[in-house]
């Protein structure tokens, strides 16, 4: 530990001051996947895949070997630098807000068509499609469906299995993209305020074929299936059959920012497939990323590079058969503030009664250590705690949540509950 940077973050958080190391940067590819247990994904046929493993596994370097290089690597893991500490407010149960941290700012409106979306790339050669400020707001008006909008009631699982293979090395999702925010720099935080989630008046579950491969359990269900239902948007729920209903809960399953250079390799220079999540964000499929959710997105890339799709109506937590309650939105409202020089590895989520901390990893198992030793770290950096004090109150009073298992990597969330903590203290518990 060098004497400019000695306090509790061990120097391998860049914890928010501008001297903040941050190292894991350099790194983050080191402990973030394995290859074990990886989805045999038909839209990955493209990359090689021995070329694949080396990235999900360190490129060969031994996980164990980096945990045991140092003692603040095995808390680490993947995830560590975040933190700083402006005043942070829940306006009584709804959405969170900020002092000092105005989202005011001109909206901009975004439609699909075909020069502002692609079929399941994030595509950084792109020029953006928009440039904002901080503050700004994005209405993305009449999101598409999934494969460029051909997912329409009617159309049978089959004709969708056709549009997956005849495209390989692409996810399913409707990508629309890139919006450039000024001055966002390798570094610094975007804050993403989901305003407005505003759904179609339809959706549909699927499971494809299971020769295809994805999915939790594609063996079993050889034939693939689809449902489409209608969405009753007034009482915000779905009769998915008869007796059976299911309360609707819109987000949007894909947000992110441009990648960091060399975590996945890319489909071709600048492109990478859609379907992983990383620490750019992407497709983490967060269920609780509904109206009035904020997710804090570490920025890799000059002008951030935000990238959106994937529109849910509602999705359990696991995500079993690779869909949500697919759907486009009506429109998709989201207020960007940046935040400068903060130094996260990773994303972290936040609504007005819970923080969540994610981990993944291509084995569900690492993927939960993961979230539980980013949990810790937010806890003893954050809330004023020892780590075994964070250690002891995630067992008795967090929930670990699987997010998804079908995105290649395996998703794990601890949601963590601000009233534990008492109402005068809550506020400095923050993110950014």
């Amino acid at each position: 530990m060098n004497g400019e940077h000695a306090h509790h973050c061990g120097a391998f958080f860049g914890c928010g001051e501008e001297r903040g190391t941050s190292i894991v940067r350099q790194d983050l590819a080191e402990w973030s996947y394995t290859a074990r247990a990886a989805d045999r994904l038909t839209h990955m046929d493209e990359i090689d895949r021995g070329t694949f493993d080396g990235y999900v596994t360190a490129r060969g370097r031994s996980r164990r070997a980096l945990l045991k290089s140092s003692p603040f690597m095995g808390m680490l893991a993947a995830i560590g630098p975040w933190f700083v500490r402006p005043a942070f407010v829940s306006d009584g149960g709804g959405p969170p807000a900020r002092r000092g941290a105005q989202a005011d700012g001109r909206v901009h409106v975004v439609e699909c068509n075909d020069e502002t979306t692609k079929l399941g790339v994030f595509d950084t050669t792109l020029p953006p499609i928009l440039k904002i400020d901080s503050g700004d707001v994005v209405s993305y008006r009449n999101t598409w469906s999934h494969f460029l909008n051909q997912l329409q009631p009617g159309v049978p699982v089959e004709k969708l299995a056709e549009i997956r293979l005849a495209n390989p090395g692409h996810g399913p999702h409707s990508i629309v993209g890139p919006i450039w925010v000024n001055d966002a720099e390798p570094g610094d935080v975007l804050e993403i305020r989901y305003q407005r989630c505003e759904p179609h008046g339809w959706a549909a579950v699927f499971n494809n074929p299971g020769a295809l491969g994805t999915g939790l359990l594609p063996g079993d269900f050889a034939q693939g299936h689809i449902k489409y239902v209608d969405l009753d948007l007034t009482n915000m729920r779905t009769e998915f059959l008869p007796n059976v209903h299911v309360p609707l809960k819109p987000f949007q399953g894909t947000l992110g920012v441009a990648p960091p250079d060399g975590y996945f390799p890319p489909l071709r220079p600048g492109v990478t497939n859609s379907v992983p999540p990383g620490p750019h964000g992407g497709n983490t499929d967060l269920n609780e990323m509904s109206e009035g959710s904020v997710m804090y997105i570490p920025v890799w890339k000059p002008g951030a590079l935000i990238f959106t799709g994937d529109s849910h109506a509602v999705q359990g937590d696991g995500e079993i058969n690779i869909s949500a309650l697919e759907t486009g939105m009506k429109e998709m409202r989201i207020a960007v503030v940046l935040h400068k020089k903060k130094n996260f590895a990773w994303p972290i989520a936040e609504t007005s009664t819970h923080w969540m901390i994610l981990g993944v990893d291509a084995d569900l198992n690492e993927a939960m250590t993961l979230a539980a030793r980013n949990a810790i770290a937010f806890l003893s950096t954050r809330a004023n705690m020892t780590q075994a004090d964070a250690y002891a109150l995630l067992s008795i009073a967090a929930d670990f949540r699987v997010t998804q298992v079908v995105n290649i990597v395996r998703g794990i969330h601890a949601m963590i509950p601000k009233s534990l903590f008492a109402a005068d203290f809550r506020p400095q518990v923050t993110v950014v």
